[in-house]
């Protein structure tokens, strides 16, 4: 065999084998920078993506998913009692994030059977808020992004109970629901924003997390002041006529925070603006009480 053919042959040989690693290589680092086809399976997580600047990769999400403007225009597929899983197998999504305690488990079972990759969100407080937020950035493939969110929410957290905590506590009773009133108890969600707000709960060692009351019971704790969150999905926003107890410190004295429970009950970066407010007029409620 010729020299020069034979050296010809194999310089072609490894630059076949050099290009196959390159290509090889280009695939993987395509892999990696692919963005992910998500189903959101409940409002805060379209929040959290939005966050994290996945908001267009979202390609369906369940009823009351109406935050920020953009998330009302994506497809709904369902609720926080029934999920439509035929419309999942129609979608085809590479990720799907689902609420672990809220939406329905026969259906998240029947979806994990299918084969669909499922990621589970289940944030019960603020620094639970904050690694979902990184969880969701490193997932939909924006990690850069997802830690930026992360420490500022952190951060802005942080400067929150520099100025809240540590004030004359005062007695309060969360109202979550009307009809039967319900309210909260130590390892809710809205426990925090009492404590951070420097709010004692008379009912923080009620069995369940979301004990109902009766208003014997209410009338007996003598609460300085009543919290109650209202939401935009309620019907004319209706609370509790609490008008109808003024023997209650907090009614006597009108001393009734009111909220937005779209905003204080959804586990975002949003939910720092409901803090504040709330400890905020926990504030003026203090000064009113100081005065008397």
């Amino acid at each position: 065999m010729n020299l020069n053919y034979y050296l010809f042959t194999v310089l072609m040989s490894l630059l076949l084998i050099v290009m196959g690693q390159a290509n090889a290589t280009n695939d993987i680092a395509n892999k990696v920078h692919t963005k992910p086809r998500i189903i959101a399976l409940a409002p805060h997580i379209v929040e959290m993506l939005f966050d994290v600047g996945a908001g267009d990769q979202i390609i369906a999400a369940t009823r009351h998913a109406d935050y920020p403007e953009a998330a009302k225009a994506i497809p709904r597929i369902g609720s926080s009692s029934r999920i439509q899983i035929e419309r999942i197998i129609e979608l085809q999504p590479d990720l799907i994030i689902a609420w672990k305690n809220s939406n329905p488990s026969d259906d998240l079972a029947r979806i994990k059977q299918l084969g669909f990759n499922i990621v589970y969100s289940q944030p019960y407080t603020f620094d639970d808020v904050a690694k979902e937020i990184r969880l969701f950035g490193k997932l939909s493939g924006h990690t850069e992004q997802g830690e930026h969110v992360a420490e500022k929410f952190l951060a802005d957290l942080a400067e929150i109970k520099s100025r809240h905590q540590r004030k004359t506590p005062l007695l309060g009773f969360y109202e979550v629901w009307s009809r039967p009133i319900t309210t909260i108890a130590k390892d809710s969600w809205p426990q925090q924003f009492l404590e951070i707000c420097s709010i004692k709960n008379p009912f923080y060692q009620a069995k369940a997390r979301y004990p109902q009351v009766n208003i014997e019971q209410i009338l007996q704790a003598n609460v300085d002041v009543i919290i109650q969150p209202l939401s935009e999905n309620q019907k004319a926003k209706e609370g509790y006529e609490w008008q109808k107890w003024p023997i209650i410190p907090a009614v006597k004295h009108r001393q009734i925070i009111q909220l937005d429970a779209d905003v204080v009950h959804r586990m975002t970066t949003r939910s720092l603006g409901a803090l504040t407010d709330l400890c905020q007029q926990a504030e003026k409620s203090r000064e009113y009480y100081h005065g008397k």
